[in-house]
């Protein structure tokens, strides 16, 4: 007897809802005829308005939005997306002379030089005034001077540099609707009124304000921090992070360019008192916002200090106040019901990891696609890799805060002092201490392996401020010869990239189709998204954050990280 699932519902819009919907349809319709996969069924309020402040990824975007059969050039102009060569650091960490440190972590590492890594090169000899990722990747460089991540003319998603992308979260997840539906997802617009589980605590039935009763075999829960199915209706327990992380607020805002012909290629976080702004800027605009804590700061003096980052980009703005909730539910999987996105969790958007780990949440469930029998193995299989996932994330970004050595606010004090840091993480700092951050230190690695870890540890020049003293006398011998003929290969090389890549601005209007001699693939026009030059822009608008209240009741989602 065949029991394979005949369908899936997923509750909720969003990026959530609708890369759920994307990645399952993608997956099922490449590997089995129609008659062999569960449908796919998307249940979204028509009531909820989606709020979305801009949205950085991580380097593996292009190969999803590239598998799911979008093109480039409608990907770009239907998410007013730019792209991004990493994350650029500001103000994190003070120099030994007591100067801020500006740094970025980029979607690249550096090379085997005689079968060790840069690193130890970089450590040991240092490179004048070039830091670590000015010396083994050109994205410090192409970031600053505003270039793109590819030469002109080239094929759609060619990466000779590792990027991922800005975008527009509320446009995307429009996209993808409109792709999703095209390709046979069904699509419902109604309310949820209730949760109705069987005898075995299986969730059997929605019942819908119009629709009426809607049945269930596996249903995916995407209803953002409320967490519809997954808290409310079957009770999993919230693991709470706030131990580890300090922050506990957010507000932000969508501002102009200040030049609209200079659009950075990354995104940017700069430190303020008792907390960080992102800066994430689009092809239109700039997403921009501020992640701090409650503890540290009321909401009137956080809104205050963030305003006054903005400069007059903020004037006559009043930025909302979102609480989140900062952790994730004790198992993602639970009976007959998958947590997708921020109903399974969230943990803050330093490193942008939102859309990576809904992507893994839902990839990991089709390796894991279950009967309608729900077999427990695979249930808790599936559990364990989410939580290795979040472990993951969580180290990395307790990280940042740990080896802070800012002092000039008690938030920056007890952020590296009061939170705990998982386990893991604090047996490898006290190795890392005598060496660095080596392949096997990391046991699972989607996406920070111990390269990353290196960037972070010389990028925050913790070995030259009091973490790890005398790592130098320890290193193992090195020839600096070969060194020196690495960074003068480097510097030759990265002068002919900076001389041939174009302005990240051409780029974007080159892929878009908005150049008058285009040196992309040839297409059919098209009109643009927004006004070609010489016509006047259709003024921003300030788009404020909804409030907890509009959250919690459904009456407005959030597209925020």
């Amino acid at each position: 007897m065949n029991n394979r699932l005949r369908k899936i519902t997923i509750v909720g819009g969003g990026t959530a809802g609708w890369m759920t919907a994307l990645i399952m349809e993608t997956e099922f319709s490449r590997t089995s005829a129609p008659k062999d996969r569960p449908r796919i069924c998307l249940i979204e309020s028509p009531n909820i308005a989606t709020v979305g402040v801009g949205e950085a990824t991580v380097p593996h975007m292009p190969r999803t939005i590239r598998k799911a059969g979008i093109t480039e050039r409608d990907f770009f102009r239907e998410t007013n997306a730019s792209f991004k060569l990493g994350v650029k650091f500001c103000n994190w960490n003070k120099d030994a002379r007591g100067n801020r440190i500006d740094y970025v972590n980029p979607f690249a590492h550096g090379q085997i030089l005689e079968g060790l890594e840069a690193a130890e090169y970089f450590l040991r000899f240092g490179n004048g005034d070039r830091d670590f990722t000015q010396s083994v990747a050109p994205h410090d460089d192409l970031g600053r001077l505003c270039k793109g991540a590819r030469e002109l003319g080239q094929p759609e998603f060619e990466q000779r540099f590792g990027y991922a992308y800005h975008l527009d979260a509320v446009k995307f997840a429009g996209m993808l609707s409109r792709v999703c539906t095209r390709r046979g997802v069904e699509h419902i617009q109604d309310e949820v009124q209730s949760v109705e589980l069987d005898e075995q605590g299986n969730v059997s039935h929605l019942m819908l304000e119009r629709k009426g009763r809607h049945d269930v075999e596996m249903v995916v829960d995407c209803t953002g921090f409320r967490g519809l199915i997954i808290n409310q209706a079957l009770g999993e327990p919230f693991l709470d992070y706030s131990d580890y992380l300090p922050n506990d607020r957010a507000m932000a805002l969508q501002i102009e360019h200040p030049d609209p012909e200079k659009i950075e290629s990354v995104t940017r976080s700069t430190a303020l008192g008792a907390g960080w702004t992102w800066r994430v800027p689009l092809y239109n605009r700039v997403g921009t916002g501020y992640v701090y804590s409650s503890a540290h700061r009321t909401d009137d003096q956080a809104a205050d200090e963030y305003l006054e980052w903005l400069g007059d980009s903020g004037k006559g703005a009043t930025p909302r106040v979102i609480p989140m909730r900062i952790g994730r539910v004790r198992n993602a999987w639970v009976k007959n019901c998958v947590a997708v996105g921020l109903s399974g969790g969230f943990i803050e958007p330093l490193e942008s990891t939102a859309i990576h780990m809904i992507e893994h949440a839902v990839r990991w469930f089709t390796e894991h696609l279950p009967t309608r029998e729900i077999e427990p193995a695979l249930r808790s299989r599936y559990n364990r890799q989410m939580n290795r996932l979040y472990d993951e994330v969580l180290d990395f970004i307790c990280l940042h805060y740990r080896l802070g050595n800012r002092t000039d606010d008690q938030y920056w004090i007890d952020a590296r002092t009061e939170m705990k840091i998982p386990d893991r993480l604090a047996e490898n700092l006290e190795l890392w201490q005598y060496r660095l951050p080596m392949d096997h230190d990391i046991g699972f690695a989607t996406l920070f392996d111990f390269r990353v870890y290196q960037t972070v540890l010389l990028g925050k020049q913790v070995y030259d401020t009091g973490y790890g003293p005398g790592i130098r006398d320890r290193l193992r011998p090195v020839k600096k010869p070969i060194w020196f003929h690495y960074t003068k290969g480097a510097k030759a090389h990265l002068a002919q990239i900076l001389k041939t890549m174009p302005d990240h601005k051409t780029l974007l209007r080159d892929i878009r189709g908005e150049l008058e001699q285009p040196a992309y693939a040839r297409v059919a026009a098209m009109k643009p998204t927004v006004p070609m030059p010489g016509e006047a822009p259709e003024p921003v608008k300030i788009q404020n954050m909804p409030n907890h209240a509009e959250i919690r009741s459904g009456a407005k989602d959030l597209q925020l990280f």
